[in-house]
């Protein structure tokens, strides 16, 4: 069996400057991409998904209350929706598309990008006897948290490294990693994941 790295929207969008930015998100990107360079070899697959909207309905509001709703963001093949650039998106080998008319928090619920025939998360994942996995990305309260849960109940092993994440309410943060804590998702860091110093 083995582990994959599963990195969650690190999108422009989501990053500073973007229609929807979280802060510190353009840093964790530069940390992923650190952690790659420097573990890569640690990972039988790396993984990325992208909020992808084309239509998702109320999800997105002229008015939006920033917990069920929300201003554009990562329109379908929009500037915003790509990776940020200090992502470095060659270390990713698949890339998958999540809430092209839904909310589409979790990456479990993403698809490859190969619109000829495409293949949802878990799917991939188990074809390749892929079992463990560690979350890194955006947001920590939101995609990250849905992304982590479903893997767990799914049956995957799931970690959250937390210092390569970035959450975009403390409150939120805080009570998403108790939420994944107590369904058994590992909270640790990079360093804890690969036995090295942080």
């Amino acid at each position: 069996m083995g582990r994959a790295l599963i990195v969650v929207d690190v999108q422009n969008d989501f990053c500073e400057g973007g229609s929807l930015a979280v802060d510190g998100g353009a840093a964790v990107a530069a940390a992923i991409t650190g952690y790659l360079h420097a573990h890569r070899d640690a990972y039988d697959a790396v993984v990325g998904t992208q909020d992808w909207h084309i239509d998702p309905g109320t999800h997105f509001s002229e008015h939006p209350d920033f917990v069920t709703s929300w201003p554009v963001h990562c329109v379908a093949g929009s500037p915003g929706a790509q990776l940020h650039p200090d992502l470095d998106g060659s270390a990713i080998d698949v890339l998958f598309h999540k809430g092209e008319y839904s909310d589409g928090y979790s990456g479990f619920e993403a698809h490859t990008s190969d619109a000829a025939s495409p293949q949802d998360l878990a799917r991939w994942l188990r074809d390749r006897d892929l079992d463990t996995l560690d979350v890194v990305g955006i947001a920590t309260d939101h995609c990250v948290r849905a992304t982590a849960l479903d893997g767990a109940r799914a049956g995957f092993t799931v970690s959250v490294l937390t210092d390569l994440t970035a959450g975009v309410a403390p409150d939120a943060t805080e009570r998403a990693i108790a939420e994944l804590a107590a369904a058994g998702v590992r909270i640790t860091d990079s360093g804890d994941a690969t036995g090295t110093a942080s």
